[in-house]
């Protein structure tokens, strides 16, 4: 699996961004209530916010709620300081709109009436989701956690806003590169090119199987 080859915190990262990927492209294309298309729009958002303001405003709502916590009750929340669970909130913000989406796009062209098929079956809601639904997502649910784990380097920007004094791969790798390039970072530089680009031409060659095979 994609996730097996990142860090503990980037593995759970990624499962939560496709668990609410998922959950949130159900509310959307299966149910229906008022004001679903604001919904709908507000958890599309981070994909069109700036990085730096993205960053800048859970930074500052983060420490809105830590200060008013430390005031009244006193009460010293780390975790709402910079730091590494800053670090995942932004990321997680950004990622999970991605999953939105690219799970979306394999929602929508899901035949319903298998789904009903095994209703006159007889068969339960959870059973049909485990053994119909859940099999056809699985390539959208690889490409989500893929898509995901190159995203997450791209939004460096929210990042640098929200880090601590543990700074993830990138910020460590800005912050060392302004010193000077040394053999150290142009390897790790090479190799996160190589391992990107090969990651993207597997997604793309699965994709196309995928396409060329709708029964999966």
């Amino acid at each position: 699996m994609i996730s097996s080859c990142a860090p503990p915190a980037a593995r759970a990262l990624i499962w939560r961004s496709r668990l609410v990927g998922t959950a949130n492209v159900f509310l959307i294309e299966r149910t229906q209530f008022r004001g679903k298309q604001a919904l709908s729009l507000l958890m599309l958002a981070p994909l069109v916010i700036p990085g730096v303001i993205l960053g800048i405003s859970i930074l500052a709502f983060a420490n809105r709620i830590a200060n008013l916590f430390d005031d009244l009750w006193g009460l010293e929340l780390e975790f709402l300081r910079p730091g590494l669970p800053l670090v995942v909130l932004g990321q997680f913000s950004y990622i999970v709109s991605i999953a939105t989406l690219t799970i979306t796009a394999r929602l929508k062209r899901f035949d319903l009436t298998l789904e009903d098929a095994a209703y006159n079956l007889g068969a339960s809601r959870a059973a049909v989701f485990a053994t119909i639904t859940l099999p056809y997502l699985q390539p959208a649910l690889i490409g989500a956690a893929a898509i995901s784990f190159l995203m997450s380097f791209e939004n460096f920007n929210t990042t640098l806003m929200l880090v601590g004094s543990d700074a993830p791969l990138t910020v460590m790798m800005y912050g060392r590169m302004r010193e000077g390039a040394t053999p150290v970072l142009n390897a790790v530089s090479l190799f996160l090119m190589v391992a990107s680009a090969l990651l993207a031409l597997t997604l793309l060659r699965g994709s196309k199987s995928t396409d060329s095979n709708p029964s999966r």
